[in-house]
């Protein structure tokens, strides 16, 4: 069975946890210093927050599935279109463990298609190496080259000027 997955980046963790403990009349099932998740049935959906010095806003969606057989239909299903899967398979992220893979949609929004089979200790890769893992899916989709509406801002921002490559952090 499938789960929808949101992420938000926010400004004030403990803020956002009490108001979405309150809007979903629960407390969260996962929470960290720096980041909280909910694993909700009504409606089916993996609700995450984080801190972790990204700007306020929607981070990313994505699917979440209960075995690597639905992982596979949905990876088939998005390479059958045509769509490049960046990072596909083992990863550490947001305190657990999964086979995972990255896509961007036509209007730039990065969806993580993935299957939890641990708890990790760490919240895994920091965020210059996700806005590197987002450079990767835009340049493997074809989404364009730096400077296009499908590459984030802060990919912009951080890519050689005129070049279509990952970008350099320093």
């Amino acid at each position: 069975m499938k789960r929808f997955h949101v992420h938000v980046s926010v400004d004030d963790l403990a803020a956002a946890t009490q108001f979405y403990a309150t809007l979903f009349g629960a407390q969260p099932s996962v929470a960290k210093p720096d980041y909280a998740k909910w694993m909700l049935d009504d409606p089916r959906v993996n609700f995450a927050i984080s801190a972790r010095g990204r700007g306020a806003g929607l981070d990313h969606l994505g699917i979440q599935v209960d075995g690597g057989d639905e992982l596979t239909e949905i990876h088939t299903r998005l390479e059958t279109a045509g769509e490049a899967i960046a990072d596909k398979g083992a990863a550490t992220c947001c305190y657990a463990k999964s086979d995972k893979g990255w896509v961007t949609d036509p209007a730039g929004l990065s969806w993580e298609t993935f299957h939890t089979y641990g708890e990790a200790t760490t919240y895994g890769a920091d965020a210059k190496s996700a806005v590197a893992e987002r450079a990767a899916v835009v340049t493997a989709a074809g989404g364009g080259c730096c400077g296009t509406p499908h590459v984030a801002p802060e990919i912009r921002a951080t890519a050689s000027a005129g070049a279509c490559s990952t970008p350099q952090f320093g």
